[in-house]
Parts: structure tokens; C-alpha cells; sequence
């Protein structure tokens, strides 16, 4: 049996942090706040509750196999609801696409929507997806990441290169099978699921768009937050230990390897391996000396380019919307130059700036436990934003700047049909720079590092650190950001470490 200290208890830290006591480690988990979740976080104000990360769970499998390896059914410790639709998406030209919540109903849908030969398109370009899930999925996904070894497991068939293309972009995938635009808007959608440009990011990740669509989008009852509180009840009953208020200020070396961390405070607690939860970035920058094994991973992270960060409204509304969806996408006339705002490219190079015309995504769950009474809503409001970087791009402190920013974000949900501002009881709002300080990733950079670039994949840094002892989980780490990738994420880490 191996002491494990687990830094972080996002979802990553829990989900290891239950794998690794069900196989019989010490487990003890350091959180710096005061409740558990990270990004998966809850907020509730004047009777109204709000989840203030992910909206909906995809993957579900990934799931289903961290509970029935740590005690039980996943539906024994959620309420788990499929969604139909998954998403109301509105064009900025008044098109509606109710997008359907099971693949087989997505080409009628498009059809109706978008005209005849638009499901045809999208089922073409899903089949390429399909190809790309079944090559990905076991060699890239579920195993560590390992340099010129990872390569070579994708790349023992030439068809399978072929099919994945590492040459191309999302864009230019959609180019090659989508010729309706709105079918465009949509896959370029995709890219901001792992906070990337759909310009530069991979073709590869057209398989988020396929396994959202054949493995399904859910909605945990009570909001998502109780997945997280499910997954730490897990790993209490076997036997970790989970402190609160514990802020970790570095990691104690001892005989070349980890050997435990020190608080903030002074306390050290020994390990025998250290998992961080922690964005890889703060860790490697904060928490780990200039150690020369891990000059290589340190170089990589300066490389990539960072995730695009989100603004949020949470908004506690008097009434009922007539026929809203659970998820809303208002979509802009210029798509580009949104990313171009937020990454500081193309009219904006050099210098990001908050999007005056951006994709307005809403989560508003029909969910009596997130609202204070039946003539209510609580809705999570979200517009992808640039990171919080006041030396060289947008400082989110700025005095007046949120608020003025919000009401900007309200006035173009009113011009695209969404009109709230009268109903308003409360509202929260979430910059960056919360985002920052709340999770400790820099300037809040949603997923750590985005997938922009053939080599974004490979600069992420891997489960298994150069220092002996040290794991990483969560979306800075491999293989990615998303409720999904960072589940698996501790599945690989549980794996390395292995049973007591």
C-alpha cells in the first residue's frame, strides 16, 4: 500500500483519488478551497443554483467505468438524463436547427433545417469521424502519452494516417465535406469544446462532434456538481481522506523523486507518489524547482498556445421561457472574428480583446432544484473571452470592466431574440480572472493548453511526470480538457501507479 497525496479535487484528483483507494492505496486529498469540484463548481444565490463549468456530460461510458471500478452503477449515484435536443442552434440569418440527441435522427434534422443534402454532408463527414474515434480512441486517448511511441501506435496503418490527417485542420475538413455554411459554423463549434481555433486545430477533433452525437449529451438531475460529490463519496467509502483550506505551496523532493508537498503553512505531508490535479502550467511554474528532467515538458507548455478562457453570466430570472431548450447556441455573423478577438490573430494580432459580437451559449436545465419556485429560471451564460493577462493582453480587473462587458452580452442575446434584461432578478459574473483565482489556471485558461497546431497533442504534458512519483491528471494534462479526457486522465494515472 503506497501513500498517495492527491493535490486538486476537480474532477481528475477525485476520479484518481477513488481509483487509486479502491485499489487499496492511503489516499488523502488537498483541495485549497472550501468544496470540492474545480471547474465543476456550484453557486447558489437567492434560492437560485447554478453549476458554473460544464454543462453536460458526454461520454457517458467513461463514467460508467470509473464507478463500476470504485463500488457500483453510475445511475446507483446520479440521475443521468439524455438530452433531446441536444442544443437549439440560431444563425444569425434566423435559422433554427433543433439538433437531435441520437445520430440516427441528425440527417432528417439537418434536412428540414438546412435544406436536402445537408444531412447528407454531415453524415459523410461523421463516417470520416467515425474512422477517426475507431484509430484515436484506444492508442491516443486511453494510453500515456509517450513521445515517438505515441506516433507510432497511430501511425501503423497508412490508411489510418490517411484518415486522421494531421496535415489538415478542422476548418479545412469541413471545407472538404460541408458545403453548406451553417454546417461549417457548426464543426468550427467543436474546436472551442478543447478552447482551440478551428483554423488551426486538428481535423481530428471532428470526433467530438461524432461521439456527442453517437454516445449522446446528459444532464445529471440536481445539476453536474453532484458528479463530483459522487465521485468524492466513492473515494471516502474507500477510506481517503479529503482537507479542505489546504493550499499546497510546493513539492518535496527527496532521493531524485516526490516525496510528498508542503502547505501553505508549513506542514509537510509525506507521500510515497504525488497526483497533481493542479493546471500543469502553475505547477511547473510554482510548485516543482528548475529541475532539469522536467526542462522539456517546461519548454513545451511555453510553446503551446494557451486555451481561450469564457466570461459567464449567472442569471436568476423571474418567468419562464416559452419553448427554450436546455442548451441554446446563438451564433454571429462573423465566426472568425471571434476567434481572432480571443486568440489576438488575424485583425487582431498581437492583441486579444473581449469579442464585441460573440457565440452566446446558454444553459438553462429545466430542473426544479435550481430554482427557487415554478415560475423561475437559472440560467449559465457563457461567451468564449481571451485569457486574463494584464501584462500583454486583457486585464479582467479592470475597474467597470465585467459589468460593462455584461451588459454588452445581454444587449446582443436581446438582438438575437433572447431579451432578458427585464426579467433579471440577480445576476453573478465570472471573468478570467475569477476563473484564475478560483482553479489556479493561468489567466483561466479553460483547458490549459489549447489544440492549436498539427503538435498541440504532443506539447501537452503527460500523466507520467520526468520526476519520478509525480502524476498529472486533468484537462492541462493528457489527453485533454472535458468532463471525458479528464476522467480518463485518472483512469491512465490509477493504471501507472497501480494496485496496492
Amino acid at each position: 500500500m503506497a501513500r498517495v497525496v492527491v493535490v486538486g479535487a476537480g474532477l481528475g484528483g477525485l476520479a484518481a483519488a477513488a481509483r487509486l483507494a479502491a485499489s487499496g492505496h492511503a489516499v488523502t486529498i488537498l483541495e485549497q478551497g472550501p468544496e470540492v469540484g474545480g471547474k465543476l463548481g456550484r453557486l447558489s444565490v437567492d434560492g437560485h443554483s447554478f453549476d458554473t463549468g460544464p454543462s453536460l456530460v458526454t461520454l457517458p461510458q467513461v463514467l460508467r467505468d470509473l464507478f463500476a471500478a470504485t463500488g457500483g452503477p453510475l445511475e446507483d449515484a446520479v440521475d443521468l438524463v439524455r438530452l433531446d435536443p441536444a442544443v437549439d442552434y440560431r444563425f444569425a440569418d434566423g435559422t433554427r436547427l433543433a439538433m437531435p440527441g441520437r445520430l440516427e435522427d441528425v440527417p432528417s434534422a439537418l434536412d428540414e433545417a438546412l435544406g436536402d443534402g445537408a444531412g447528407r454532408q454531415w453524415s459523410a463527414l461523421m463516417e470520416r469521424a467515425a474512422d477517426m474515434w475507431r484509430i484515436s480512441e484506444g492508442p491516443f486517448l486511453r494510453s500515456p502519452l509517450a513521445g515517438a511511441a505515441t506516433l507510432a501506435r497511430l501511425a501503423r496503418r497508412p490508411a489510418d494516417v490517411a484518415a486522421i490527417a494531421p496535415w489538415q485542420s478542422l476548418r479545412g475538413l469541413g471545407r472538404r465535406y460541408l458545403q453548406h455554411p451553417h454546417l461549417r459554423t457548426l464543426l468550427d463549434r467543436y474546436a472551442t469544446y478543447s478552447g482551440s481555433d478551428p483554423r488551426r486545430a486538428p481535423a481530428v477533433l471532428a470526433t467530438v462532434a461524432y461521439a456527442e452525437q453517437a454516445f449522446g449529451s446528459w444532464y445529471v438531475r440536481g445539476g453536474l456538481h453532484r458528479l463530483a460529490l459522487a465521485v468524492l463519496d466513492r473515494a471516502v467509502a474507500h477510506g481517503a481522506v479529503l482537507r479542505t483550506g489546504a493550499a499546497v505551496r510546493r513539492v518535496l523532493m527527496e532521493n531524485g523523486r516526490a516525496a510528498g508537498v508542503e502547505l501553505a503553512d508549513g506542514e509537510r505531508v509525506p507521500a510515497d507518489a504525488v497526483v497533481s490535479g493542479l493546471d500543469a502550467a502553475a505547477l511547473h511554474a510554482h510548485l516543482l524547482p528548475g529541475d532539469r528532467r522536467t526542462r522539456g515538458v517546461r519548454r513545451d507548455l511555453g510553446r503551446a498556445t494557451p486555451s481561450l478562457s469564457g466570461f459567464v453570466l449567472l442569471l436568476a430570472l423571474r418567468g419562464r421561457t416559452p419553448g427554450l431548450a436546455h442548451h441554446t447556441a446563438l451564433f454571429p455573423e462573423d465566426y472568425d472574428a471571434e476567434f481572432d478577438a480571443v486568440f489576438g490573430v488575424g485583425r487582431n494580432t498581437g492583441r486579444p480583446v473581449p469579442v464585441t459580437d460573440p457565440t452566446v451559449y446558454v444553459s438553462a436545465p429545466d430542473d426544479p432544484a435550481l430554482a427557487p419556485d415554478g415560475d423561475s429560471e437559472s440560467w449559465f451564460v457563457l461567451v468564449n473571452a481571451p485569457r486574463h493577462d494584464p501584462e500583454h493582453g486583457v486585464d479582467w480587473n479592470s475597474p467597470g470592466l465585467a459589468d460593462r462587458y455584461a451588459d454588452e452580452v445581454l444587449a446582443v442575446m436581446a438582438r438575437r431574440g433572447l431579451d432578458v434584461r427585464d426579467r433579471v432578478r440577480r445576476r453573478v459574473l465570472r471573468t478570467p480572472a475569477d476563473l484564475e483565482r478560483d482553479t489556479g489556471s493561468v489567466g483561466g485558461s479553460i483547458y490549459g493548453t489549447s489544440s492549436n497546431g498539427s503538435r498541440a497533442a504532443f506539447l501537452r504534458p503527460g500523466n507520467a511526470s520526468p520526476v519520478p512519483g509525480l502524476f498529472l491528471v486533468g484537462g492541462s494534462a493528457h489527453p485533454g480538457g472535458g468532463l471525458p479526457l479528464v476522467t480518463l486522465s485518472a483512469e491512465i494515472v490509477a493504471r501507472l501507479i497501480g494496485p496496492a
